[in-house]
């Protein structure tokens, strides 16, 4: 996307033939190629810029953006995605930056509009009262709603000189307003799901906490530390939202252990403890019904008890057979229960604690884990 110099010939217009060499077929064939690649996009930037370019290419327009309502009451709608050039002035700056007003006029009449508007030159209509001063001569606005009709977006697209949009143009903009819609319609009940999931999952966390009393926000402060380490190992949004959905759940089969033993004060006997570590495959088989959890949070439920010599437990993994999730979670969670104070132990000092993670290097943790999970710590606490 660049600024446009209001001085500057209109080199996109001049270039612009509507008699294209492609046939009506293969330009339809070319269209419908984009929006499946925009509909199997996993976020809105991937999916809009390719039909935006595909727009500005087959339209006069030289610029484009999507707007989309900030916020449940919708008092400003903020640029989304953008292609082509933007007017160079103020007033555009002030959008980019702080969003598009939802009491501007255009915005008004997309409230009630069933498809695309299409206005040859701005001075002409109050509709557009504003795109004069931002710079624009010609526009085109299609609504953007949800399944419901109300306005949640707006597409536009924009030339510096007055042009009469043609009636391929018009057909084109509206076939990618429609590709703009299903797009955003499909992301946002995606965005809604996962955060009933998100949720869901850290309610179920914490509802063991609460029933086992002695570790009350342990499931907060291990995911915390557990996404530092993301962030440090660079993890792909998709890879940190797994390792975020098995640190909620990662002590959920404790829901099996009896309350004789989850609630003992003081260690537990040989017996006991076999009970206790049952938590781990019960943890497993309740998590495995969850069918939206990804494997790499399964793996972090299943394996956090594994230690990197091979002595953990309950199937004695080793070094990498051991998933990189759980590796780091393990840390994670061995740390927050040495500093954290128990009826049977007091807290740890986090220097004692982190020393004592630093022997195990090799043994319990990835060694190469080990130096990354000291700096995430000192950075915290310092």
């Amino acid at each position: 996307m660049t600024t446009h110099d209001p001085s500057a010939p209109d080199v996109h217009e001049a270039a612009f033939n509507p008699a294209a060499p492609a046939s009506p077929l293969e330009r339809a064939r070319s269209l419908l190629h984009l929006t499946r690649q925009a509909m199997a996009a996993p976020d809105l930037q991937g999916g809009l810029l390719p039909v935006m370019e595909a727009l500005l290419s087959g339209t006069a327009a030289v610029g484009t953006a999507y707007f989309e309502a900030s916020g449940d009451q919708a008092l400003v709608y903020q640029v989304r995605a953008a292609a082509g050039e933007m007017p160079s002035t103020a007033g555009m700056a002030a959008i980019a930056a702080h969003g598009l007003p939802a009491n501007v006029p255009l915005l008004r009449v997309l409230q009630e509009a069933p498809e695309a508007l299409f206005y040859g030159d701005v001075h002409a209509s109050p509709d557009t009262q504003g795109f004069v001063e931002l710079g624009v001569a010609s526009l085109a606005a299609a609504p953007v709603q949800d399944t419901q009709g109300e306005l949640f977006g707006a597409l536009l697209m924009h030339t510096f000189r007055p042009h009469a949009w043609t009636h391929d143009e018009r057909q084109l903009f509206g076939m990618v307003a429609d590709t703009v819609a299903s797009l955003t319609c499909r992301l946002r009940a995606e965005e809604h799901m996962r955060a009933a999931q998100e949720s869901s999952l850290r309610a179920l966390g914490l509802a063991l906490e609460a029933r086992d009393g002695e570790s009350l926000g342990h499931t907060d402060r291990v995911t915390a530390l557990a996404l530092k380490m993301a962030g440090r190992l660079a993890f792909t949004p998709q890879e940190t939202c797994a390792l975020r959905w098995g640190a909620y759940l990662h002590d959920i089969g404790k829901i099996a252990v009896p309350d004789a033993v989850l609630l003992k004060r003081g260690p537990l006997d040989a017996d006991e403890w076999e009970v206790m570590k049952g938590h781990v495959v019960a943890g497993s088989s309740f998590a495995t019904t969850l069918a939206f959890l990804p494997d790499a949070s399964l793996a972090v439920i299943a394996q956090h008890h594994e230690r990197w010599d091979g002595s953990g437990y309950p199937w004695g993994m080793s070094g990498d057979e051991i998933s990189l999730g759980a590796r780091i979670f393990a840390l994670c969670d061995v740390y927050d229960a040495l500093v954290s104070e128990r009826p049977y132990k007091e807290a740890w000092r986090p220097e004692d604690a982190l020393a004592e993670v630093q022997a195990q290097a090799g043994r319990q943790f990835d060694p190469a884990l080990v130096p990354v999970f000291v700096t995430v710590v000192n950075e915290q606490e310092g």
